[in-house]
């Protein structure tokens, strides 16, 4: 049975799109991103199979979703940096994020296997960002009809990983694992 506490829910607070962006806080945040594997590697050392497998709070996703989820999801962002580097404001492809973890892979598959992507995907990402000269291209997001500049893209992926990471450790730490 997984715990009740809705503090697991939003670890780190929900996420508030901040107004400015100075360099020093971008570069803080890119090397959050190229160290980030690292953390959640870190995060999920010495868990057993039984202990991956409990969701971090009622109706939540269980340790091994989650780290499966942020694979997917960075390699989306990841892909999204791309995109807008290189097209006029492309719109991109929303996926249903609720519907990839409940696939057979994302609820059964080595974390291992998504660790090594986020270690990949996050240092290509961090090398590119690093050398971005115009944070204020953008791409569109078709769901929610709004533009998202590479700033604020680098700052709600810097959020999320904090937010899922969260989950993992709070768990471990309600726990006591």
């Amino acid at each position: 049975m997984s715990p009740n506490l809705e503090v697991l829910r939003y670890p780190v607070g929900k996420f508030i799109m901040p107004t400015e962006f100075s360099p020093e806080q971008l570069d803080h945040w890119i090397a959050d991103i190229d160290h980030f594997a690292s953390a959640v590697r870190h995060g999920v050392e010495g868990l057993s199979d039984h202990q991956i497998d409990i969701p971090y709070r009622e109706g939540g996703w269980s340790i091994r979703q989650l780290v499966h989820h942020l694979a997917d999801s960075h390699m989306q962002a990841f892909l999204r940096t791309r995109w807008v580097l290189t097209e006029d404001m492309p719109t991109i492809k929303p996926y249903d994020q609720d519907a990839w973890s409940n696939l057979v892979d994302n609820k059964t598959a080595p974390m291992e296997w998504s660790l090594l992507i986020l270690e990949g995907v996050h240092k290509r990402w961090a090398s590119l960002l690093r050398r971005v000269e115009d944070w204020s291209l953008f791409y569109i997001h078709p769901e929610y009809h709004h533009r998202y500049r590479l700033d604020q893209m680098l700052a709600l992926y810097h959020w999320h990983g904090n937010h899922h990471l969260g989950q993992i450790t709070g768990l471990r730490e309600h726990m006591g694992w």
